[in-house]
């Protein structure tokens, strides 16, 4: 899954994205309000982090821009304002939750897995790489309740795969699953991705099959 963090805060932002990135997240960072209203007019993610005291737009005006295109990708809030106020203003312009500073990165990470729970269709059950609904990690794939050996971005394609279960994903939006602002990526590096994920699946009673020129689809294998 891919978000978005916004934070001027440097020091802030790259202690956070380096958490994120472990848990398996792609993460793109932007210090500023215009340049993250431009990623999110073009981009698609599954989650915004999103400080409200930025430099050039500020938080609150990015967030009343976002809603006013109707995107309803859930946004956090990170910010020094926990007065009562702050808080109701920013849900009432559409904000999903609110994590004043200084927080706990587990309470963030907490946040994070509820906001993608609540707006994340369901999974199918017949979904062997799903964990079980106990699982302290929602994230984590196994396979015979054999941990699944997953690179992050193989475990992108293959929750990227996994949400769509039964429907086909184009390449274009597998790529923009596996890949940052900032990555380099290959056209032909989703294939390899899709190719090692579809060999560590082998043995298991689900398959990728490739659909030429629309994408790939996730579904039994017979």
């Amino acid at each position: 899954m891919r978000l978005l963090l916004v934070e001027d805060n440097h020091e802030l932002a790259d202690w956070l994205a380096k958490i994120l990135r472990r848990d398996n997240f792609v993460v793109d960072v932007l210090h500023d309000g215009e340049a993250a209203d431009q990623a999110l007019s073009l981009e698609t993610y599954d989650l915004v982090i999103l400080d409200l005291g930025l430099p050039v737009m500020g938080g609150m005006h990015l967030l009343k821009r976002l809603r006013s295109r109707a995107n309803a990708v859930p946004v956090i809030i990170l910010t020094a304002n926990a007065s009562l106020d702050g808080r109701v203003a920013g849900l009432d312009e559409g904000a999903d939750d609110y994590l004043a500073k200084p927080f706990d990165i587990a309470e963030l990470e907490a946040r994070i897995r509820v906001q993608l729970r609540r707006s994340a269709p369901p999974r199918d059950r017949w979904a062997p790489a799903a964990p079980p609904p106990s699982h302290p990690n929602p994230r984590l794939f196994s396979i015979d309740a054999a941990p699944l050996a997953l690179t992050p971005r193989e475990h992108a394609v293959l929750e990227a795969l996994l949400i769509k279960a039964g429907q086909t994903v184009s390449k274009a939006k597998l790529s923009q699953s596996i890949f940052g602002l900032d990555d380099l990526a290959d056209p032909s590096a989703v294939e390899i991705y899709v190719h090692r994920v579809r060999k560590k699946l082998e043995g298991s009673d689900v398959r990728i099959v490739t659909l030429r020129g629309l994408g790939y689809l996730l579904q039994h294998a017979h």
